[in-house]
C-alpha cells in the first residue's frame, strides 16, 4: 500500500467521524432547538425522520447519478455540499430552513459512504478488505462515543448552532485532509451508466446480501431504539445513568467493529453466522438478566461489541457480490439499514403495545437475529452466479470452506487501479 493511501484511510474516516456526528448530535440538542425556533419538541423530532429519510432515497438515487464521475472529485463535492448543510443548519432563521438543510445534508451521505469506502477498499492490501471498512465504520464509533457528547456540550453552552458550525468545520478539516492525502482512484472502475450499476440488482446473490444487511441488524436495532425505557423502567437504573451505558455500548461497539473486521477477512461467512448467533443468544441473556444492573451494564457491553462485530463482514459481502456496481450496492445497503431501523421501531412498538411488555423486547430482538441467521445461511449454502457485462462478471462465493478472504476481493494496483474487474468493496 502505498504512504498517501496509507494516510488516505485515516483522512476518510475524519471525514465519516463529522458527518456522522452531525446525524447523531441533533439528538442531544433536539429540546433547544424547539424551543429557539419555537416548533414542539415532536416537530424537532422530525428532523430526525427527515435525515432518515433523505439517506433512504437520497443514497440510491444520487449514487446511480453519479455512476461515471470519477470517486475523487466525486467525494469532493460532496463534502462540499455537507459543509454547505451545516452552516445553512447554524444560520437557519426558521425551522423550514432547518428542516430543508437537514434534508439536502442527508441527501448526499450514503452516497459520500458508498464512494469513501469504494476508495479506501481499493488501496487495501490483499485479505485486509473488511479490516480496512472497520477503520471507516470506526469514525461512526467515534462519533456515537465522542462526536455526539461533544456536540451536546457545545450546543449546551454556546447554543445549538455552535454545534452545527463545529460540524462543519470538521467536515472542513477532512476536505482538506482529503484533497492532500487520498489518492484519485477514478480509474478503478468503467465508467458505467445508471441504467448499467442497476442491472447488478438482478443477481440473487447482490439481493440476499443486502437482505442480510436489513434483516440481520434489525434485532439489535429494536433493543437500541427502545434502549433507554429499557435500562430505567425494567433494570432500574437512573435516567442519569443512560448517557454513561450509551458510553459503553460505543466503546463496545468500537471493540467489535475491529474484532468482526479481523474476523471477516479470514473466515468470512463463519464468523457472520457465529457472531449473529452469539448475539440472539446475547439478546436472550439480557431478557433474563434485566433485573440486575450489573449483569445488564455488562450484556450492553457485550451486545454493543457483537452488534458493529458483523457489520464489517456484511458490507464486504454486498461488494464482493456487486463488483460491477460498488458504490450503488453499498448506498443501497445503506439504505436497507435504515429500512431495517424503521421496522424495527415499529415491531418493537407493536410487542409494547401487544402486551407483551417492556422486556419482551429483548426476546423480539432475539428472534429477529435468528431470522437473520436464517437468511445469512440460505445466501450462504445457495450462491448465485452471472457472468456477462450486463450483470456484472464474477460470483459470489460458496460455503466458506476455505477460511479464505471474501471472494472477489483482489488488491489494487499501484495506480489505484483494480486488475481486470474493479476489486470488491465493503461499505
Amino acid at each position: 500500500m502505498r504512504p498517501l493511501a496509507k494516510a488516505g484511510v485515516p483522512s476518510l474516516m475524519v471525514c465519516v467521524f463529522g458527518i456522522t456526528t452531525g446525524e447523531f448530535v441533533i439528538a442531544g440538542i433536539l429540546p433547544d432547538v424547539a424551543h429557539d425556533l419555537a416548533v414542539s419538541v415532536p416537530a424537532a423530532g422530525l428532523l430526525v425522520t427527515a435525515y432518515a429519510i433523505g439517506m433512504i432515497v437520497g443514497g440510491p438515487v444520487l449514487t446511480a447519478l453519479t455512476a461515471r464521475f470519477p470517486r475523487k472529485p466525486l467525494i469532493m463535492i460532496l463534502l462540499g455540499i455537507t459543509i454547505a448543510g451545516n452552516l445553512a443548519s447554524a444560520l437557519a432563521p426558521s425551522y423550514p430552513v432547518l428542516f430543508a438543510a437537514r434534508v439536502v445534508t442527508a441527501l448526499v451521505t450514503s452516497t459520500f459512504f458508498a464512494n469513501a469506502i469504494v476508495i479506501a477498499v481499493s488501496t487495501a492490501a490483499p485479505g485486509k478488505q473488511a479490516s480496512t471498512v472497520s477503520k471507516l465504520v470506526f469514525g461512526m464509533n467515534l462519533a456515537m462515543i465522542l462526536g455526539a457528547p461533544i456536540g451536546t456540550f457545545i450546543g449546551n453552552g454556546h447554543g445549538w448552532r455552535a454545534t452545527f458550525l463545529a460540524v462543519a468545520a470538521c467536515c472542513a478539516a477532512g476536505f482538506l485532509l482529503v484533497l492532500r492525502l487520498v489518492p484519485d482512484v477514478r480509474d478503478a472502475t468503467p465508467a458505467t451508466s445508471a441504467v448499467a450499476e442497476l442491472r447488478v440488482f438482478r443477481r440473487r446473490d447482490v439481493q440476499l446480501a443486502i437482505a442480510v444487511t436489513a434483516v440481520a441488524n434489525a434485532g439489535l436495532l429494536m433493543v437500541f431504539t427502545f434502549f433507554a425505557p429499557l435500562v430505567t423502567d425494567v433494570t432500574g437504573f437512573a435516567g442519569g445513568a443512560v448517557a454513561v451505558l450509551l458510553l459503553v455500548y460505543g466503546v463496545g461497539a468500537a471493540v467489535g467493529n475491529f474484532l468482526g473486521g479481523w474476523l471477516s477477512d479470514r473466515s468470512p461467512m463463519r464468523s457472520q453466522l457465529g457472531l449473529l448467533a452469539v448475539l440472539a443468544v446475547a439478546l436472550v441473556g439480557m431478557w433474563a438478566g434485566s433485573g440486575s444492573m450489573a449483569v445488564t451494564a455488562v450484556m450492553v457491553f457485550v451486545v454493543g461489541a457483537l452488534g458493529f462485530s458483523v457489520i464489517p463482514g456484511m458490507q464486504a459481502r454486498v461488494l464482493a457480490t456487486a463488483a460491477q456496481a460498488p458504490t450503488l450496492a453499498m448506498a443501497v445497503n445503506a439504505s436497507a439499514y435504515q429500512l431495517a431501523a424503521a421496522f424495527a421501531a415499529w415491531l418493537g412498538g407493536v410487542v409494547i403495545d401487544g402486551g407483551l411488555g417492556l422486556r419482551a423486547v429483548y426476546l423480539a430482538g432475539a428472534a429477529v437475529t435468528v431470522a437473520g441467521i436464517a437468511v445469512s445461511t440460505y445466501a450462504w449454502l445457495h450462491p448465485h452466479t452471472t457472468t456477462g457485462p450486463a450483470s456484472g462478471t464474477g460470483s459470489a462465493d460458496g460455503p466458506d470452506t476455505t477460511d479464505g478472504p471474501v471472494p472477489g476481493t483482489g488488491p489494487a494496483d499501484e495506480t489505484g487501479a483494480g486488475s481486470q474487474a474493479e476489486p470488491a468493496r465493503q461499505g
